[in-house]
């Protein structure tokens, strides 16, 4: 097994620039130069997606930005001791020790066990009083080799090493020592998980208490016995994921929050812990649960109106890929079929077969399959969002309430609007009947059946009885609204969507607008296609302008952008706003108002010219599903144009050409 650092990824005591963007980048190109990576700006990206999920910043003048990337061919540590220090978020100040930890998408057990080592190496004080004290490269390869040393032997060991752990509760049986459990987890299950396992159990030694820690992360993890779990007094919950199999751990208090909290706070959260034990109104583990954590105000996590937002966009994420399938296979069908195979493609479908095709032969057939499919798939666009909705807050027990009252709100006319709403009424119907308190015997029935059965009785019944016609009546005032729109009203509207699908690029406003868009969509609502055009075309622009300007004004990029501007190309063609995010998130105050400017013209331009589509995805490369494409064509390069010399002209009075400050990036 090659060694994970070598002296040529060890910078000492220089400045990599003034934020984590530059540092990540700049060690990024190292692992790149050292031929351990295969390319700078796809690594920086990922490691940029896991800084946008939390702070790689920890207490003590540490940064560790670290991801998963295809582009990375063995696992790496790239290190830099900076100065001066960089904000990488952690609540003390700066950063002057930054470890990038890079590992491949698919990376193997022995090596992913040699990163979590030096992970859990970075909460001890005397590793990083070594790392700045080091006076040479080598010194501190040295360094991080026997940091990760213990960790060489063979995974398959790591079970037996645990063993003795699990005789420790018969020893120090006769002092009622008090338990208490934890799960940690990070999205990327390299570093955050381990160092809070670590920092809990420290932080319990501190306070006499034995926390035994369960670490849902890449390496291997012996999960935690039944009798363990029986025998704690509470559950400490610090994942930035799901829990897996959290169901083990119903009925029993619960401190939850982000995995940060338990590096930076471990002793505040076992203190919570132990007060929650003695609490009876204590939040509880609900019966039945499966997935992530509904956290209480008083574990120190997020407020009410963030928690909705993530509520809302689980219901949309859900929702989309129904919504991508059947509107591709639609605009298909309308491809092979025509714009009239809608009327007939279920006669058709239903009276035809391969061996007995229809007057319009094999073509007609498959546009009315096609069709069908696809209508079929994008009938689960309200079911689909309600049910998911409904997950987010109750988990799996929410899941059946919210599509069944999905499907009432179908029924009754509710539409869109009704899909939220509803799934809003399921899940917390299901909530509020999982934190009922119940016989021991009835536990088990919970989750299956009485759950299930009253939320959707609940929220299909208020759906049904109550909401259900007051929520068709106001769809059916926003799609008599959308229909009556024409001049100046479509072109606000058009504005509108272009500046929120290049504000945020995928995110949860450009979503907003996405799934406005496609909720709506119907081949028989001229006025949705437009709305559907706008979208799309607007979504189109930031990376296209992005490409336009790093071909146009290449010295004002550096050598990393200028290639991802040649990528961003096809990915703007094919409606993936998500490639201009490495230039944003590298100069979001000269990016960010540029390309969404572009947008906006874009989208003003496609509502003034009646463009319609009838495919919500798919970009260019669905040509056949748009109408009036030459003004779609000339709104978008209308749109790119304005965006790219907008750009352009900040960089160009902001600040001097990339290409004179980052030759130190690519010549290492």
């Amino acid at each position: 097994m090659s060694q994970i650092i070598q002296p040529e990824l060890v910078v000492l005591d220089e400045n990599l620039g003034s934020t984590s963007q530059d540092v990540i980048r700049q060690l990024a190109s190292r692992v790149v130069a050292t031929g351990r990576a295969t390319d700078v700006e796809g690594l920086y990206g990922d490691a940029l997606a896991r800084e946008g999920q939390a702070a790689t910043g920890l207490p003590g003048g540490i940064g560790i930005p670290h991801c998963r990337s295809s582009f990375v061919t063995e696992p790496t540590l790239a290190f830099a001791r900076l100065n001066p220090g960089v904000d990488f978020g952690a609540p003390d100040g700066p950063a002057d020790l930054v470890f990038l930890i890079a590992a491949p998408a698919g990376g193997d057990a022995d090596h992913l066990t040699l990163l979590t080592a030096l992970a859990r190496s970075l909460v001890k004080p005397e590793f990083t009083a070594s790392l700045r004290e080091a006076t040479s490269a080598d010194e501190v390869v040295a360094l991080v080799q026997s940091a990760v040393a213990p960790a060489a032997e063979p995974a398959a060991a790591e079970p037996a090493a645990a063993e003795p752990a699990a005789a420790e509760p018969a020893a120090a049986a006769p002092a009622a020592q008090r338990q208490i459990v934890a799960v940690t987890a990070c999205p990327t299950g390299i570093a955050h998980t381990y160092m809070a396992a670590d920092s809990l159990v420290a932080a319990g030694e501190r306070a006499g208490v034995k926390v035994l820690v369960e670490t849902q992360g890449s390496g291997a993890s012996t999960p935690l016995g039944a009798d363990d779990i029986d025998s704690a007094e509470a559950v400490i919950f610090a994942t930035d994921v799901g829990v897996k199999d959290r169901g083990r751990f119903a009925g029993k208090p619960v401190v939850a929050s982000g995995v940060k909290r338990a590096i930076n706070e471990p002793d505040a959260m076992v203190a919570d812990a132990l007060a929650a034990a003695a609490d009876p109104d204590a939040p509880r583990v609900e019966a039945g649960a499966s997935g992530p954590p509904r956290r209480d105000a008083r574990s120190g996590d997020v407020s009410w109106a963030v928690r909705m937002r993530q509520i809302l966009l689980t219901g949309v994420s859900y929702m989309i890929p129904f919504v991508a399938a059947g509107g591709l296979l639609i605009a298909l069908g309308f491809l092979f079929g025509g714009y009239k195979i809608n009327a007939s493609a279920t006669d058709i479908v239903a009276n035809n077969s391969l061996a007995n095709l229809p007057s319009g032969g094999l073509a007609q057939y498959l546009g009315a399959v096609l069709f069908s499919l696809g209508a079929l798939a994008f009938g689960f666009l309200v079911p689909a969002l309600a049910g998911y909705i409904a997950f987010a807050i109750a988990d799996r027990p929410g899941i059946a309430p919210g599509f069944t009252v999905g499907v009432v709100a179908t029924t009754v006319g509710a539409g869109f609007i009704g899909g939220i709403v509803g799934g809003l009424l399921a899940g917390f119907a299901a909530l509020w009947i999982s934190r009922l308190k119940v016989p021991a015997w009835g536990r088990g029935l919970m989750p299956v059946v009485v759950i299930p059965l009253g939320a959707t009785l609940i929220a299909g019944g208020l759906m049904f009885l109550v909401l259900g016609r007051p929520l068709a009546a106001i769809t059916s005032g926003l799609e008599s609204w959308l229909n009556g729109l024409s001049g100046s009203s479509a072109i606000v509207l058009g504005i509108v969507l272009g500046l929120m699908m290049a504000f945020d690029m995928g995110g949860p406003v450009n979503k907003a607008a996405y799934a406005f868009a496609t909720a709506g969509l119907s081949v028989d609502n001229p006025a949705s296609l437009k709305v559907m055009a706008a979208v799309m075309a607007a979504g189109m622009v930031p990376p296209l302008a992005m490409a336009l300007a790093t071909a146009v004004r290449p010295k004002l990029f550096s050598t990393a952008e200028r290639e991802n501007g040649k990528a961003a190309w096809l990915l703007g063609a094919s409606f993936i706003t998500e490639g201009a995010i490495p230039f944003a998130a590298a100069d979001p105050l000269r990016v960010i108002p540029s390309i969404m400017l572009g947008s906006a013209v874009t989208g003003a331009a496609v509502m003034a010219g009646g463009v319609t589509l009838s495919a919500p995805h798919g970009g260019i490369f669905v040509f056949f599903a748009i109408g009036h494409i030459v003004w779609f064509v000339l709104a978008l390069i209308a749109g790119a144009v304005v965006a790219a010399a907008t750009v352009a002209l900040a960089k160009q009075l902001g600040r001097k050409p990339a290409t004179a400050q980052t030759p130190t990036a690519v010549t290492v």
